[in-house]
């Protein structure tokens, strides 16, 4: 800072060296305004923009000329300001702040304006010079790109959005009179309102897009237009490359038929990859609020795959995504679903019992499906449980505890007319849940920067959504998530039986994600209080998916585990031993301690065999149906 410069004096300075290229960018982003600002860069000359704007302009027109229909409710959830302006709206009718915050936070801004002015200098003609590499005093890896510190208005521009952030999340802890369900809500809309409207979002604040804009005179502007128009129509957010994969082709493609079918799902048994297989086969239960093939990515990420080549006969349910014909349908039919399965197995085999694995929701179907089993005193038709990510508890259920209040339920059987929730509503809910990643990261990259979409197995997976049946949605979120009755000895039942999981004596191996925010881990541990049987509580690094579909031959994450006999979450990770990789080889070794025999792999283990009815090829038509 020059002498005798106050803060004032640098801040004016500071604005008239920005404001005309921030007034350009603003206006180019304007259908109709662009070219009327005199925006110009070098070799770029103003005509360029004015045909710019006309075709940004005439593509907008063209895609409102086709909308004759009434806006699709769902495809507005798609629509990332919608969600900004709902958390906006939300949070004006909340008691955020008195006179004493307001006035730390006047103070603060000027400390702050002056920290980050601070570390700019003034040159020979007064103008502000640009630092390359200031130290301020926020981070965050939105802001990590250089372009936002090296000139001092975009440095300041963030640098003030982190501390107002931080202010609006420190007053939710100040208001008085919300109990913790209602403040967790507020904590929730704050920090999805904050993310809505990070600078980063907007092409007049984000010196990324600015600069593309300039490069490329404007066609990154024409791509995203396409992006977003293309998105608007499908009424989804776009985050990989749409015609990148092929189901069966180079996207679930381990070999298997499909050797059972009912309405609800379909049953694929994978064909064995060793001479001899464990005599225990593998029933899978995926959830039935995404694909299966979760699990099948490719070969090297599949979880399927690896396990036939550790010579477990496998099948896996596949899941019909529902249409009117299920408006019927409850979490009843689910459990008589997964015990179907398990006696068709059974039969065909003509084994005892399976070993079976529920992941997320079919986890928590699977907890009831034992509890039914145990009360029919038919507990012995399953040698062993596997929950990956799985809750039965869900008093610590996380932050999709916020959509659970009775207007949000209510809010359901608009979107359910049909009789079923189309799935773009969940992909819009569980987007929202890492607002960061899944949403404003692809607002930017897709629509601001008209980048190209990339070619990613699992985000084309989390973008392929089925659709569930609202009636069974709708008393799922209220049975469970709202008022946790499948911990509640036989407040629950399934067919006429009712579900105490304290009868489950079966041995189970619990997986839980350290950083899953979708079914966090605290929640997950609760398995451990209400079962009865012997359990392995495994502890994996990172998250919901990349937790559970983490190959050994990855080499990446860890997980922990502590065999003694503790009673919270908190005493075991206090006493656990880390072991760096995959927790598959560790689940391998517990399934073949409950029982090694093999048999070899012949007759029925191999579907598609001499005299087998199979229905058709692996990965089957459920899976590719919309």
């Amino acid at each position: 800072m020059a002498e005798n410069e106050t803060p004032d004096d640098q801040f004016a300075a500071l604005m008239k060296l920005q404001a005309e290229q921030a007034q350009a960018f603003f206006d180019l982003m304007v259908p109709g305004n662009i070219g009327g600002a005199g925006v110009s860069g070098p070799g770029v000359a103003e005509d360029n923009w004015t045909g710019l704007a006309d075709k940004l302009q005439a593509m907008w027109n063209e895609f409102q000329a086709g909308q004759t229909a009434a806006p699709n409710p769902v495809a507005t959830l798609m629509d990332p300001t919608a969600w900004a302006e709902l958390s906006r709206n939300w949070l004006s009718r909340m008691p955020l702040g008195g006179p004493t915050q307001q006035q730390q936070l006047i103070e603060d801004s000027a400390q702050l304006w002056q920290a980050v002015l601070g570390q700019y200098t003034s040159g020979p003609d007064g103008v502000i010079q640009e630092n390359a590499a200031p130290d301020l005093p926020r981070k965050d890896r939105r802001f990590a790109d250089p372009r936002w510190q090296q000139q001092p208005l975009f440095a300041l521009i963030h640098q003030t959005y982190l501390m107002i952030q931080e202010h609006l999340i420190a007053m939710v802890d100040e208001v008085e009179g919300l109990d913790e369900a209602k403040r967790e809500q507020l904590r929730f809309a704050t920090r999805g309102m904050m993310e809505a409207l990070s600078p980063a979002n907007f092409p007049a604040t984000n010196p990324i897009v600015l600069e593309r804009t300039l490069e490329s005179r404007g066609e990154n502007l024409v791509k995203g237009m396409e992006h977003l128009l293309a998105d608007l129509k499908r009424g989804q957010l776009t985050h990989t490359d749409p015609t990148a994969f092929t189901l069966g082709e180079n996207i679930a493609t381990t070999p298997g038929k499909v050797v059972h079918e009912t309405p609800l799902y379909q049953l694929i048994q994978y064909s064995p990859a060793t001479e001899d297989v464990l005599a225990t086969p593998l029933v899978i239960f995926p959830p039935w609020i995404n694909r299966f093939y979760i699990l099948d990515l490719n070969p090297k990420k599949s979880f399927i795959r690896w396990a036939v080549e550790q010579g477990v006969t496998t099948f896996v349910v596949s899941w019909k995504s529902a249409d009117a014909s299920m408006a019927d349908i409850v979490w009843d039919d689910y459990i008589l679903a997964q015990i179907d399965a398990v006696e068709h197995v059974r039969k065909r085999l003509k084994v005892p019992c399976v070993h079976t694995i529920g992941y997320c929701v079919a986890g928590t179907t699977l907890a009831a499906t034992l509890a039914v089993l145990a009360r029919r005193g038919e507990a012995d038709k399953i040698k062993s449980a596997t929950f990956f990510t799985a809750q039965v508890d869900f008093e610590k259920a996380g932050e999709l505890l916020n959509f659970v209040d009775d207007t949000q339920i209510a809010a359901l059987d608009n979107l359910s007319r049909e009789g079923y929730l189309d799935g773009r509503v969940m992909a819009a809910t569980f987007n929202m849940l890492r607002g960061t990643d899944l949403v404003w990261n692809y607002v930017v990259n897709n629509y601001l920067l008209g980048e190209e979409y990339p070619a990613f197995d699992m985000l084309h997976w989390n973008g392929d959504v089925t659709n569930l049946p609202g009636k069974w949605h709708k008393s799922y979120l209220i049975d469970l998530y709202r008022d946790n009755r499948l911990v509640k000895p036989d407040s629950l039942s399934a067919d006429g039986t009712p579900i105490d999981l304290r009868l489950v004596e079966t041995p189970c191996y619990i997986q839980a994600g350290k950083e899953d925010h979708i079914a966090p881990a605290e929640s997950v541990w609760r398995i451990t209080e209400h079962f009865s049987g012997p359990i392995r509580f495994v502890l994996a690094g990172s998250g919901h998916i990349a937790g559970v579909v983490n190959p050994p031959a990855a080499g990446k994450y860890q997980y922990w585990r502590n065999d003694k006999d503790v009673s919270s979450l908190e005493e075991f990770i206090a006493g656990a031993t880390e072991h760096k990789g995959s927790w598959w080889p560790d689940w391998i070794e517990w399934i073949n301690a409950q029982d090694s025999t093999k048999v070899p792999a012949k007759g029925l283990r191999k579907p598609g065999g001499k005299g087998d009815k199979i229905i058709e090829d692996a990965p089957g038509r459920y899976v590719m149906q919309r």
